[in-house]
């Protein structure tokens, strides 16, 4: 069983027992989750929402907060002597999906 849900502005298709990051959620570690914008729901019978089923979650426990790799952002102008270096972490929640309520 297989549920389409959305979470951070975008869309993830999850099973039960998978591990998934997500744009950082404000929970801590070892909390547990519920997603009830559920678009989709697969398995033996698919049930597709319009836009979300009705009372369909998915629960998930926190495993972990922490932060991605460095990008570096470099912007420069020839000729103009213009030069910026940034750096950047995104946020991330790292999930273990326990259930999908259809």
């Amino acid at each position: 069983m297989y549920a389409v849900i959305k979470t951070g502005g975008k869309q993830l298709r999850v099973e039960e027992g998978q591990t998934v990051w997500v744009e950082k959620i404000d929970a801590t570690e070892g909390d547990v989750v519920v997603f009830d914008e559920v678009l989709l729901v697969g398995g033996e019978t698919t049930k597709v929402g319009a836009p979300l089923i009705n009372g369909a979650t998915v629960t998930a426990k926190v495993e972990k907060q922490g932060k991605s790799k460095k990008i570096i952002v470099f912007k420069y102008k020839p000729k103009k002597d213009y030069r910026k270096k940034q750096g950047h972490r995104q946020p991330y929640t790292r999930l273990v999906i326990e259930k999908i309520n259809a």
